[in-house]
């Protein structure tokens, strides 16, 4: 069979931390990027703009989180005002003079050094704590941003972003934007991906076992956690700063508020925590579910299925939302990425079975 594990023996740690130990999961891997990499060519503009380039975008989001979440056990209930740090900071940067691609490092830098002080400050606490920590975080960085003008312009005022080139190359049309999306998505991935067999990576996994094992046996539980406030807002204020140039091109104060932060854990914990897969399908989830069920069910009440009345229409595809959210997370909470690994270990013994006791 082209997807079997069976005969598959590791003898050296090498080869069992190899990224791809069933060569089928790499072809799949590669056939997956290049779909993606060709998506502008078969997908219409209107399906590429309104559904996959903001699922790429906020898959990224959902990696950065994932790995303070998801990998560090660090609670983060603030982390749009990280991805708005980025987003206002590289359009002033542009504004003044500043190359975009150094814009975007800076304006990673800008939110790792603020989400780290913050996450610093929030160190001492753990749980609930840590999330009213973080709130703090996300309404002083709402209450800035609305009420300082030389940020955002004011409460109701509408930021553009210029126009701009990165490596040469005119991000003006649809199909750049959604390559360079898709780009940052893929280098998150990547890291993501790699950094789980790192001493990094290691460390954060025994930190949110058990700190105070992990600093038994040498880990830095200060050192560890504020690491992983850095790195995870590093990446998610050029999230925030791709957020702004590839898909809004215009930011409001109203894009990075708390919902957003509510919709970012939701795509971590209902995708699954520390899974890279998982952040791709709890976005697509939390992001695309709600607007086809939307559009599903006004299909059926125009056909005449749904003799209610309008006002429940629109309040129905939320219930239904929130229903599958509960659904997900009662029969399966570890997410949708283990739904998807019981499907993959199924077919490593398919068509024989495993056995019963």
């Amino acid at each position: 069979m082209f997807y079997r594990l069976s005969g598959t023996y590791h003898t050296s740690y090498a080869s069992d931390r190899k990224l791809w130990k069933i060569p089928a999961d790499r072809w799949l891997v590669i056939a997956v990027f290049v779909l993606a990499v060709l998506a502008p060519f078969y997908v219409s503009p209107l399906y590429l703009g309104s559904y996959v380039l903001p699922w790429v975008i906020w898959s990224a989001a959902a990696l950065s989180l994932t790995l303070l979440m998801g990998m560090a056990g660090q609670l983060h209930f603030g982390f749009a005002a990280v991805m708005a740090i980025g987003a206002y900071s590289s359009i002033h940067l542009v504004r003044f003079g500043v190359p975009f691609e150094i814009a975007l490092l800076l304006s990673g830098l800008i939110a790792a050094v603020i989400g780290a002080i913050f996450g610093g400050a929030a160190l001492r606490v753990k749980g609930l704590y840590l999330v009213m920590a973080t709130l703090a975080m996300q309404y002083l960085v709402d209450w800035v941003v609305v009420n300082v003008p030389a940020i955002s312009g004011g409460a109701h005022a509408t930021l553009r972003t210029p126009a701009v080139s990165f490596l040469f190359m005119d991000i003006s049309s649809l199909a750049s934007r959604y390559w360079l999306a898709l780009g940052w998505a893929v280098l998150l991935t990547v890291f993501f991906m790699n950094v789980k067999r790192s001493s990094f990576g290691r460390a954060l996994v025994a930190i949110r076992d058990k700190d105070f094992a992990a600093a038994v046996i040498g880990v830095d539980p200060f050192r560890t956690k504020l690491a992983a406030f850095f790195t995870s807002s590093f990446m998610g204020g050029v999230t925030g700063a791709i957020l702004a140039f590839c898909f809004y091109r215009a930011v409001t104060p109203e894009q990075f508020g708390f919902n957003v932060s509510i919709q970012l854990v939701a795509m971590v914990l209902v995708g699954g925590l520390g899974s890279v897969i998982g952040s791709y399908l709890g976005a697509g989830f939390v992001l695309l579910a709600p607007i086809f069920l939307t559009n599903f069910i006004a299909a059926l009440a125009s056909a005449g299925w749904f003799p209610v009345s309008q006002n429940f229409l629109s309040h129905l595809p939320l219930m239904i939302y929130g229903a599958m959210i509960i659904g997900f997370l009662l029969l399966e909470p570890l997410g949708l990425a283990k739904i998807y690994d019981n499907i993959r270990k199924y077919f490593l013994v398919w068509p024989f079975r495993h056995a019963r006791s």
